[in-house]
Protein backbone atom coordinates (compact mmCIF):
# COMPACT_ATOMS: atom_id res chain seq x y z
CA UNK A 1 0.00 0.00 0.00
CA UNK A 2 0.94 3.12 -0.54
CA UNK A 3 0.43 6.35 1.71
CA UNK A 4 -1.98 8.72 -0.19
CA UNK A 5 -2.19 11.25 2.56
CA UNK A 6 -2.21 12.15 6.33
CA UNK A 7 -5.82 12.81 6.66
CA UNK A 8 -5.77 13.78 10.82
CA UNK A 9 -3.55 14.10 12.83
CA UNK A 10 -3.46 13.52 16.93
CA UNK A 11 -4.99 17.26 17.54
CA UNK A 12 -7.94 16.92 14.58
CA UNK A 13 -8.98 13.12 15.84
CA UNK A 14 -9.19 14.99 19.67
CA UNK A 15 -11.69 17.49 17.87
CA UNK A 16 -13.30 15.50 16.38
CA UNK A 17 -14.23 13.44 19.63
CA UNK A 18 -14.95 16.47 21.36
CA UNK A 19 -17.23 17.61 18.93
CA UNK A 20 -18.81 14.15 19.02
CA UNK A 21 -18.81 14.35 22.79
CA UNK A 22 -20.95 17.59 22.36
CA UNK A 23 -23.20 16.25 20.15
CA UNK A 24 -24.05 13.05 22.34
CA UNK A 25 -24.88 15.46 25.10
CA UNK A 26 -26.72 17.13 23.03
CA UNK A 27 -28.91 14.99 21.68
CA UNK A 28 -29.34 12.95 24.24
CA UNK A 29 -30.29 16.23 26.57
CA UNK A 30 -27.24 14.92 28.89
CA UNK A 31 -25.89 11.56 29.75
CA UNK A 32 -28.17 9.64 31.89
CA UNK A 33 -28.47 6.05 30.63
CA UNK A 34 -25.59 6.16 28.13
CA UNK A 35 -23.59 2.99 27.78
CA UNK A 36 -20.74 3.44 25.04
CA UNK A 37 -19.83 0.18 23.61
CA UNK A 38 -15.71 0.49 21.66
CA UNK A 39 -16.44 -2.24 18.83
CA UNK A 40 -13.61 -4.53 19.18
CA UNK A 41 -10.71 -3.34 18.18
CA UNK A 42 -10.07 0.28 17.86
CA UNK A 43 -13.65 1.40 18.84
CA UNK A 44 -12.53 0.93 21.75
CA UNK A 45 -9.87 3.27 22.94
CA UNK A 46 -12.37 5.72 21.24
CA UNK A 47 -15.04 4.79 23.58
CA UNK A 48 -12.59 5.07 26.09
CA UNK A 49 -12.09 8.99 24.95
CA UNK A 50 -15.58 9.98 24.62
CA UNK A 51 -15.88 8.77 28.44
CA UNK A 52 -12.85 11.32 29.38
CA UNK A 53 -14.64 13.56 27.71
CA UNK A 54 -17.98 13.27 28.88
CA UNK A 55 -16.51 13.07 32.73
CA UNK A 56 -14.87 16.42 31.96
CA UNK A 57 -17.67 18.25 30.42
CA UNK A 58 -20.37 17.08 32.40
CA UNK A 59 -18.90 15.25 36.09
CA UNK A 60 -20.68 12.45 35.23
CA UNK A 61 -19.18 9.24 34.78
CA UNK A 62 -20.73 7.00 31.94
CA UNK A 63 -20.19 3.64 31.87
CA UNK A 64 -17.68 2.31 28.68
CA UNK A 65 -17.39 -1.39 27.51
CA UNK A 66 -16.35 -3.32 24.42
CA UNK A 67 -18.80 -5.44 22.42
CA UNK A 68 -16.91 -8.62 19.75
CA UNK A 69 -18.48 -9.08 16.67
CA UNK A 70 -16.40 -12.14 15.72
CA UNK A 71 -19.55 -14.32 16.31
CA UNK A 72 -21.99 -12.29 14.52
CA UNK A 73 -20.41 -11.92 11.11
CA UNK A 74 -22.45 -12.65 7.96
CA UNK A 75 -19.43 -13.47 6.14
CA UNK A 76 -18.41 -16.28 8.66
CA UNK A 77 -18.84 -19.32 6.26
CA UNK A 78 -16.26 -17.44 3.45
CA UNK A 79 -13.52 -17.53 6.12
CA UNK A 80 -11.24 -20.13 5.66
CA UNK A 81 -10.92 -20.71 9.60
CA UNK A 82 -13.78 -20.14 12.63
CA UNK A 83 -12.81 -16.85 13.64
CA UNK A 84 -11.30 -16.63 17.38
CA UNK A 85 -14.20 -15.50 20.29
CA UNK A 86 -12.94 -12.43 21.73
CA UNK A 87 -14.46 -10.47 24.71
CA UNK A 88 -17.33 -8.58 24.96
CA UNK A 89 -17.20 -6.75 28.02
CA UNK A 90 -20.57 -5.01 29.01
CA UNK A 91 -20.30 -2.98 32.16
CA UNK A 92 -23.85 -3.04 33.07
CA UNK A 93 -26.99 -3.98 32.45
CA UNK A 94 -27.85 -2.46 28.99
CA UNK A 95 -31.99 -3.29 29.12
CA UNK A 96 -33.62 0.28 28.59
CA UNK A 97 -30.38 2.11 27.90
CA UNK A 98 -29.25 4.18 25.33
CA UNK A 99 -26.24 2.22 23.79
CA UNK A 100 -23.42 4.61 21.94
CA UNK A 101 -21.50 1.77 19.93
CA UNK A 102 -18.23 3.44 18.53
CA UNK A 103 -16.19 2.58 15.50
CA UNK A 104 -13.29 4.10 14.01
CA UNK A 105 -14.78 3.76 10.61
CA UNK A 106 -17.97 2.93 8.48
CA UNK A 107 -17.35 1.38 5.17
CA UNK A 108 -20.58 -0.77 4.40
CA UNK A 109 -22.07 -1.47 7.48
CA UNK A 110 -21.72 -4.58 7.88
CA UNK A 111 -19.46 -4.32 11.19
CA UNK A 112 -21.78 -2.11 12.56
CA UNK A 113 -25.02 -4.60 11.50
CA UNK A 114 -22.66 -7.30 13.34
CA UNK A 115 -22.55 -5.00 16.56
CA UNK A 116 -26.15 -4.14 17.12
CA UNK A 117 -27.01 -8.23 16.80
CA UNK A 118 -24.06 -8.70 19.46
CA UNK A 119 -25.57 -5.63 21.49
CA UNK A 120 -29.29 -7.67 21.29
CA UNK A 121 -27.49 -10.62 22.55
CA UNK A 122 -26.81 -8.81 26.10
CA UNK A 123 -30.03 -7.31 26.43
CA UNK A 124 -32.83 -4.89 24.90
CA UNK A 125 -31.80 -1.37 24.68
CA UNK A 126 -33.89 1.51 24.50
CA UNK A 127 -31.88 2.42 21.09
CA UNK A 128 -29.01 2.11 19.84
CA UNK A 129 -26.92 4.90 18.47
CA UNK A 130 -23.44 4.68 16.31
CA UNK A 131 -20.62 7.10 16.74
CA UNK A 132 -17.84 6.70 14.28
CA UNK A 133 -14.48 8.97 13.94
CA UNK A 134 -14.37 8.14 10.13
CA UNK A 135 -17.32 7.70 7.22
CA UNK A 136 -15.88 6.80 4.22
CA UNK A 137 -18.93 5.23 2.04
CA UNK A 138 -20.36 2.67 0.15
CA UNK A 139 -22.54 1.40 2.27
CA UNK A 140 -24.00 -2.32 1.33
CA UNK A 141 -26.74 -2.00 4.45
CA UNK A 142 -29.12 0.96 5.39
CA UNK A 143 -27.04 2.20 8.60
CA UNK A 144 -26.17 5.42 9.00
CA UNK A 145 -24.44 6.66 11.74
CA UNK A 146 -25.50 9.55 14.33
CA UNK A 147 -22.11 11.49 14.90
CA UNK A 148 -18.92 11.29 12.46
CA UNK A 149 -15.92 12.87 13.34
CA UNK A 150 -14.80 12.97 9.30
CA UNK A 151 -16.27 12.09 6.08
CA UNK A 152 -14.08 11.31 3.87
CA UNK A 153 -15.16 9.93 0.07
CA UNK A 154 -13.26 7.40 -0.60
CA UNK A 155 -12.66 4.79 -3.63
CA UNK A 156 -12.76 0.83 -3.07
CA UNK A 157 -9.14 0.81 -3.89
CA UNK A 158 -8.35 3.17 -1.18
CA UNK A 159 -8.08 1.95 2.65
CA UNK A 160 -8.43 4.46 6.00
CA UNK A 161 -6.60 4.00 8.35
CA UNK A 162 -7.14 4.86 12.06
CA UNK A 163 -4.25 4.66 14.00
CA UNK A 164 -4.57 4.90 17.99
CA UNK A 165 -2.14 5.23 20.53
CA UNK A 166 -3.03 1.86 22.56
CA UNK A 167 -2.03 -0.07 19.52
CA UNK A 168 -0.29 1.76 17.05
CA UNK A 169 1.60 4.05 19.16
CA UNK A 170 0.43 7.26 17.74
CA UNK A 171 -2.96 9.05 16.88
CA UNK A 172 -4.05 9.70 13.51
CA UNK A 173 -5.75 8.89 10.07
CA UNK A 174 -3.98 7.71 7.07
CA UNK A 175 -5.06 7.17 3.59
CA UNK A 176 -4.09 4.13 1.38
CA UNK A 177 -4.03 3.81 -2.08
CA UNK A 178 -3.88 0.16 -2.73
Amino acid sequence: MKLKSEIMDEAAVRRSMTRITHEIIEKNSGVSDLVLLGIHRRGMPLAAMLKENISRFEGKEVPVGSIDISLYRDDLTELGNAPAEGKSEIPCDITGKTVILVDDVIYTGRTVRAAIEAVFHYGRPKNIQLAVLIDRGHRELPIRPDYVGKNIPTSHTEVVSVMVEEYDGETGVRLFQL
